[in-house]
Parts: C-alpha cells; structure tokens; sequence
C-alpha cells in the first residue's frame, strides 16, 4: 500500500482518503502500524468552507466541467446519501430526503434537468402550479421542477465521515501547506492528493481559481418541509436543514468579502420573504459567509513529480457535496492506475 497524504479536509478531500483507505483494507491490508492514509489540513470541521452550507444535492456553480462527468459523479453521491439515509446513521450524518421545487426564469431553456433521472419523482410543474409561485411577481417564471432528493449538512457530514475515517485508521495532521513541491519533493508520502480548494489559487498558483462568494441567513422555522430555488442569476433559496433554514443566497464571482454583508442579508430575506410570506414571523439565528471554489472547469487529474503521484480535485464550485463521493471514486482510479509507483 502507498503511503498517502490528502491536502484538505473538506468534503472532498475526506472522501477521498477514505475511499482509498478502505480500498486498501479490502485488498487485506488493514491495521498498519501508524495509518498509511494522512488527512493533512489547517482546518478541519466545524472550521471549513462547506461546514455553513445548506448540503442541498445539486449541480451547481461548475463552470465549463463536462455534463456527463457531473452526471457520473454526482450520481454516485445521491446513491450513498440513498445508502445512508436508509441506514442507522442518517441522523448522525445530517442525511435528509426532502422535497424541492426549482423555478428558472428563463424565456429561451427550461430549468436545467440533466440529472432528472438520478432524483425521485421528477415532474414538470404545471401551468396552474407556476401561477402560484408567479403571484405578485414583475419577472415571471416560465418552468420549474418537482422532485424530491437528500440534503446532507456538512456540519454533521464531516464530523461522520471523519468518524468513519479515524475508525479504520486513518490519521489526521493540522498543518499548512504553503509549498507544495517541498512537501513532494520532502514528505515520505508517496502519492499526494490535493483537495485543498480555493487553496489551490496560491498552493499551485492556478488563476484560474476564484472565489465565488456565498452568504446566507439561518432561521428558525420548523414548519417548512420543501426547499425551493430561484434559477435565476440573482435567485433567491429556502432550503430546510435539520434544525434551520437556510435562506440564500449570493453567488459572487471573485468577491473576498468574508464578512456579512447588510445590504446582501436584506436582500436574501426579502427575497425569500417574497417567496414565502410566513418568513417574516421566523426566529433570526446566524448569518453565514463562505467562499466557494471556482473555476472554469473541475480539476480531477494526475501527473507525477518523480517517481511519486500528485493527484488533483479541486475547483467543485458550489457542488462540494454533491459531487464529492463521484469525483473520490475517479481519485481511487487515478492512483490504481498508476502502475509507476512501485508500492502500489
């Protein structure tokens, strides 16, 4: 078994190591005596970009990335959330099923429904069901979609999966990455695998990262079961979490801005007031602000530096969670196929 060091503690990068962790075990190699599988990251849960996401399943904020990879990769996470809902574990995990409802106003497409097949339930809204969602608006919407799919709280994913993780042997490390060719060319690890994120602007000085800027507000309200999107470039979103609701939400490209926005915040409320009257009677609780890691396409990728494997996955947009289980899948292959390192 190669000796493996995974950059980054987000969903992404915890994936990974456990897929390759595990992978191992099965092969008959468990129990090493100090892990063979390192998560290496200045942050760990509750302390990471995803920990303050609503964990909605859906393709979002990808950039130019291949549809049919997407597809793939986010296919193979609905069907673990499917695999631990169904389970004894969905509680600890934050795993919901939960029912949505996505409005595009768009007068050329319809809402974006490539990945129609892989939810439940999909339909179509009907004339009569838009009229409802239209009263009161200037901007009409012309589509929207019924389904029903999981919501996956990383502030409870991460904390599982990190349990899963330390349960099967798997070491964690809280240290800064600055140079990443030190740490190949120095570090005995010999496949590293970088997930480190917007990170990855500096670590590898990759411009074509930028952060896409993400507030919310949290609220109490019990009462709501369904989540529902405005398409729109400036949309609003309700999406109901285990103990809150989220109401969204910002996507702004290469704004820095880590700090809550009042201007921003009344705009997701009124926003989402607008959508949902009974809003304005809710408990405020917190407000929220994370950068998302953009790019113009998803890195998944390996390359060798020497005779060691550096794999890269990074650049998920808003979409962490939904695509994190598929694109850890391809980092398993990735490092499999690479037949050059000897220990493999």
């Amino acid at each position: 078994m190669p000796n493996v060091a995974v950059i980054g503690a987000g969903v992404n990068g915890v994936a990974s190591a456990i897929k390759i962790l595990e992978h191992y075990q099965r092969e008959g190699n468990p129990g090493f005596p100090g892990s063979r599988v390192t998560i290496i990251s200045e942050q760990f849960s509750p302390n990471t970009t995803g920990d303050g996401s609503a964990g909605l399943w859906g393709p979002y904020l990808l950039g130019g990335t291949e549809q049919s990879k997407v597809y793939k990769w986010s296919k193979s996470m609905h069907k673990f959330l499917e695999q631990i809902w169904l389970s004894e574990d969905a509680g600890e995990a934050g795993v919901c099923l939960l029912p949505c409802i996505r409005l595009s106003t768009s007068t050329v497409n319809t809402v974006e429904d490539f990945w129609r097949d892989i939810v439940y339930g999909a339909v179509d809204l009907t004339a009569e069901q838009l009229a409802v969602h239209n009263r009161g608006r200037s901007v009409k919407f012309t589509s929207g979609l019924s389904f029903v799919t999981y919501t996956s709280e990383p502030i409870k994913l991460l904390p599982y999966l990190m349990k899963r993780f330390a349960r099967n042997g798997g070491a964690v490390v809280q240290q800064k990455v600055t140079d990443l060719e030190r740490f190949i060319t120095e570090s005995p690890y010999d496949v590293v695998v970088n997930c480190s994120g917007l990170g990855s602007r500096e670590l590898l000085s990759d411009d074509q990262m930028y952060a896409v800027r993400g507030q919310v507000s949290r609220v109490k309200a019990s009462w709501m079961f369904t989540a529902i999107l405005d398409e729109s470039d400036d949309g609003n979103y309700i999406i109901p979490n285990t103990e809150s609701v989220v109401l969204g939400g910002t996507h702004q490209e290469r704004d820095y801005n880590i700090k809550v926005c009042e201007k921003d915040k009344r705009l997701i409320v009124d926003g989402c007031q607008r959508f949902v009257p009974g809003l304005c009677h809710t408990k405020p609780l917190f407000d929220w602000v994370g950068l998302r890691p953009g790019r113009g396409k998803l890195r998944l990728e390996a390359e060798r530096r020497g005779q060691k494997l550096l794999i890269h996955n990074y650049g998920h947009g808003g979409s962490g969670v939904t695509l994190c289980w598929g694109c850890a899948d391809d980092v398993l292959d990735l490092l499999l196929a690479a037949k050059h390192i000897s220990k493999l």
